[in-house]
């Protein structure tokens, strides 16, 4: 299984902190990082192959993920348009490395361990949801159907939860989804959500949700986000 972290975005929304890094190396707790808890968490369940694609500040990235000393194999794809496309062009360009089975995240995503298990541990593809949180206005939410999940996106409210983007993906359900996303990229459609794409192939693409509840696994989207991350963390 390898790894995908996304963390080809910019960053805008969160200010100043984001000015001389990558939003992904914001800390969140001491000199811990959004991206070395990332990996260390990924390693602890022994992931060892970590594709992260990146945009502005790639060599900073670089560099920082080299420093970490960690037991982890790194491939890392630019985007070199990172200001013009969306993460769907991201993974299209890293997709010659991505013919395993996947766990895939957004470089932003902080989450516990014993979440990161329950997902990698399902036998089947699945994603993390939560049945208790409120649904969000602006963030993912998955419509489930059958006990699948139909539908991500940020507009669906009708038998949908909340959601996150952390996914463990089986190859034959990952290949399906990825072919879509080439298929997209290649006619020009770049600028949108990779879940797009799976949208159109999920009744072939089979992912499963994994209710983690009110455990923590959240986006830092703003300042407001890493304040209230950071305050979960202490508890």
């Amino acid at each position: 299984m390898k790894a995908l972290i996304l963390n080809s975005g910019m960053g805008k929304r969160m200010g100043t902190l984001t000015r001389e890094h990558p939003k992904c190396m914001t800390e969140i707790e001491g000199q811990e990082t959004i991206l070395s808890r990332q990996l260390k968490l990924l390693q602890q369940c022994g992931v060892t192959e970590v594709i992260i694609t990146t945009g502005i500040f790639d060599e900073i990235l670089i560099d920082y993920c080299n420093s970490l000393n960690l037991s982890l194999q790194y491939t890392f794809v630019k985007n070199p348009v990172y200001d013009k496309t969306n993460y769907i062009y991201s993974i299209y360009l890293a997709r010659n490395h991505l013919d395993d089975d996947i766990v895939l995240m957004h470089g932003d995503l902080v989450f516990e361990l014993g979440i990161l298990k329950n997902i990698l541990y399902h036998n089947y593809s699945c994603m993390t949801v939560s049945s208790t949180i409120s649904l969000p206005q602006k963030d993912f939410k998955a419509v489930v159907k059958n006990s699948l999940i139909e539908k991500i996106g940020i507009e669906f409210f009708t038998n949908a939860v909340a959601a996150q983007p952390l996914y463990k993906l089986n190859k034959e359900d990952w290949t399906i989804w990825l072919n879509r996303i080439i298929d997209y990229c290649e006619n020009g459609q770049v600028s949108c959500y990779a879940e797009n794409a799976f949208n159109e192939v999920s009744n072939r693409c089979h992912i499963y949700p994994v209710d983690f509840s009110d455990r923590l696994c959240a986006e830092i989207d703003t300042p407001e986000d890493l304040a209230l991350i950071k305050k979960k963390i202490s508890e």
